[in-house]
């Protein structure tokens, strides 16, 4: 029986030990930016560094150090903001870059995107992701990463779903603190956004517009749903910056909201970084500077050093708020190396071109969720020697990938196309592309090929939210169809191949989910989310069985727009003149369809495996939860074991979902071998955000145990009983 080691099993406990490996202000060998003053010494803390360094500024120095450059500031284009320094006190600059997927300065390489690192339910993943993402963002010459985004999704169409984590608060933070580690791993500083219920950019980018909408929430479903990813952060990864959003949260922006800032970040979860804003994100100079927020990226208007001084003229604010915010600057600057190292070189030929296109291949092929598959694939090479495959559809030569902050320009692009040919190619087949601009021709090319692979994508992207979940919806659509667009529909390329030829693929390239309403008639549907620059490879290494799918859903794939949870409901979405009403709670994603008997398309949590796993031997015992699994089929494969919790509602105004997602392992197995995983239930794990107490309480009563290879799929199930309530933080 093989044992489960620590980077495999991936609770609470076994990933808190991953901000043990973060640095927190050693200097290089080579001689650093400082100086020889007084605070240049590296034995001295950050917090006495900052306060010399702060005595000697004067406040015009200070306020400088509150806003950033324009994009062609001092630092000169490319980077995507610079912070100031002071050249007197061997103060240095500071460079920002996106992002979250890729740096945008230039060329790079470009990710799968975060949502199919999600579905890799790998942790250990996360580093690797963040490490390299952060390598090409220090290689150009930046200090800072802006990233990773771990906006928990409300709404399925939201426009920058495939840049986050998913639906779930717990895979969010685990997945946000692996990221984070890989990339402070590298020497660059994270900054996680964006902070806080940031979940939608708006209908035509107007109605429910990021920019204006005020999130009406109660304080149960901030704490148990869109703050875990951020506390996690913070607490566990040690991150240098938190980055607001654009919204309102109770009537104030998140940018300039005291309790979000100051009492919830800086103090009850002891942050010592600093606040950003998101570009212009930011309203109010006095109550910004009075509220908690500490630098304005490009361009600082409403930190400019002039309305800064109106505000302390007029008594907006203060100049100890000013004296605080760069303060924080200065501390985190010293905790994160900045002063004690050479500036990074802004110098592509450092980066490894070749590893981190391999890297991006391999993080694909983990995050490739098989939805469906009645035995064709995968693929047989010697079988299908001397036949024909047809690749169908626009997307099989595109680079397909979610727009905005996250949109990057790749090195080289390997296409889904060029992935099957090639791969056909070594084993004699015969590929042809068909792009499928009418049904007519997908239909000839399904019929005349053996096997045909129809690739499909939508478009989404930052500032616009899909309409509704048809793959046609996006951005892509606009201007709508009767103004021209000459954009194939998708759905119908799809059904014609399926008419055509009963031994079809479909390869979704999407950024969340999408309808699926002829699901039934495939025999195999594989989600490859936005794949990155090694798209193509990883594809064909899926669908030939070279690599088994390590991909699980990290967000539901609703049946219709009317089963999601904001649906019938203008108010909870888009919202109500400018308000969002979050009335459905802590009931978001999975929780609501469990709660409400809804069958999804495909389940939370839910992608095959070209093997077959069997769970056996289930035992709850004190804070411990195992089971043993085992590789039953003829090859080696991934499973995910998932435990789920339901939690006793202890108040009629306090209901809990069936199933809460509080535990996982990524394991891979050869033929017959098992083994044995490992879950703690923490304090953590078993509490509830109890309102009347302000604070998190473990409820007494019986606890249900699920252990399963989806939110549905439950292979096990058990109970233990909390004999009293007890709060515990």
């Amino acid at each position: 029986m093989q044992r489960v080691n620590r980077r495999t099993l991936m609770t609470a406990a076994g990933i808190a030990g991953l901000a043990t490996v973060l640095p927190t202000g050693t200097a290089a060998a080579a001689p650093g930016r400082c100086g020889d003053h007084a605070w240049c010494d590296p034995g001295r803390s950050p917090d006495e560094r900052a306060a010399m360094v702060l005595r000697e500024l004067t406040l015009d120095e200070k306020i400088s150090l509150l806003g950033g450059d324009d994009l062609a500031g001092a630092a000169g284009p490319g980077h995507t903001g610079t912070g100031h320094g002071v050249e007197r006190l061997g103060i240095p600059p500071v460079y920002y870059g996106d992002g979250p997927v890729g740096s945008r300065q230039g060329s790079g390489t470009s990710m799968p995107s975060g949502v199919s690192l999600a579905a890799s339910f790998d942790p250990e993943l996360a580093k690797t992701y963040g490490a390299t993402v952060a390598n090409e963002v220090r290689c150009k010459g930046n200090d800072v990463v802006f990233g990773p985004t771990v906006d928990v999704l409300r709404v399925p169409t939201s426009g920058r779903a495939f840049e986050g984590f998913g639906e779930d608060p717990y895979l969010s933070s685990r997945i946000g603190v692996g990221w984070a580690a890989g990339a402070h791993s590298e020497g660059v500083m994270v900054c996680v956004k964006h902070f806080a219920a940031y979940t939608q950019e708006g209908v035509l980018g107007v109605v429910g517009s990021r920019m204006l909408y005020n999130a009406v929430v109660d304080e149960r479903t901030l704490r148990e749903i869109y703050l875990p990813p951020f506390e996690a952060a913070v607490r566990e990864a040690g991150v240098g910056a938190v980055m607001g959003s654009y919204n309102r949260v109770g009537g104030q922006y998140a940018c300039e909201h005291q309790w979000l800032l100051n009492d919830l970040l800086k103090h009850e979860w002891g942050f010592t970084g600093y606040t950003i804003a998101d570009y212009a994100a930011m309203h109010s100079t006095g109550n910004s500077l009075a509220n908690g927020m500490d630098f304005e990226p490009w361009p600082a208007l409403v930190y400019s050093p002039a309305a800064i001084r109106t505000a302390l003229a007029t008594g907006q604010a203060a100049t100890s708020d000013v004296d605080e915010h760069a303060r924080r600057i200065l501390r985190t600057m010293f905790s994160h190396g900045i002063f004690d190292r050479p500036a990074y070189p802004d110098d592509d030929s450092q980066i490894d071109k070749k590893a981190h296109l391999d890297t991006a291949g391999h993080v694909a092929e983990q995050g490739m969720t098989l939805l469906r598959n009645d035995g064709l694939l995968p693929l047989d090479p010697a079988a299908l020697r001397g036949k024909t495959i047809a690749v169908i559809g626009e997307a099989a030569e595109k680079f397909v990938q979610g727009g905005g902050s996250s949109s990057t320009t790749p090195y080289s692009f390997a296409s889904p196309l060029q992935g099957i040919q090639q791969r056909g190619a070594e084993a004699g087949i015969t590929v042809v592309h068909e792009p499928g601009t009418t049904p007519g021709a997908a239909a000839e090319a399904a019929r005349n090929a053996d096997i045909a692979v129809v690739v499909v994508s939508d478009m989404m992207s930052e500032f616009l939210d899909k309409p509704n979940l048809d793959l046609d919806s996006g951005i892509a659509q606009f201007p709508p169809p009767a103004l021209g667009n000459p954009l194939a529909n998708q759905d119908a390329i799809i059904e014609a191949a399926l008419d055509a030829n009963v031994n079809t693929v479909v390869v979704l390239e999407t950024g969340g989910p999408v309808a699926t309403p002829w699901r039934y008639r495939t025999r195999a549907l594989l989600e490859a989310w936005y794949p990155g620059a090694n798209a193509g490879t990883a594809i064909a290494r899926v669908l030939f069985g070279d690599v088994d799918p390590g991909g699980r859903l990290p967000l539901t794939f609703p049946d219709s727009d009317d089963d999601v949870p904001t649906a019938g409901d203008i108010a909870r979405y888009p919202g109500k003149g400018l308000d969002v009403h979050f009335t459905e709670g802590v009931f978001v994603g999975y929780r609501h369809y469990d709660a409400r008997e809804i069958e999804p398309a495909f389940p939370f949590g839910h992608g095959l495996s070209y093997t077959s796993f069997a769970y056996s031997d289930l035992r709850v015992s004190g804070e411990k939860v195992s089971v043993v699994v085992t590789n039953t089929g003829n090859r080696t494969g991934h499973a995910v074991p998932q435990l789920y919790l339901g939690l006793p509602s202890p108040r009629a105004d306090v209901p809990q979902p069936p199933r809460q997602l509080k535990g996982f392992a990524k394991l891979t197995l050869d033929p017959g071998r098992s083994a044995s995983v490992e879950f703690t239930l923490t304090d953590s794990a078993l509490s509830y955000w109890d309102e009347l107490a302000g604070g998190w309480t473990v409820a007494a009563g019986d606890y249900r145990v699920h252990v399963g290879e989806s939110s549905r799929d439950i292979r096990g199930d058990g109970t233990f009983t909390v004999a009293a309530e007890r709060r515990v933080r």
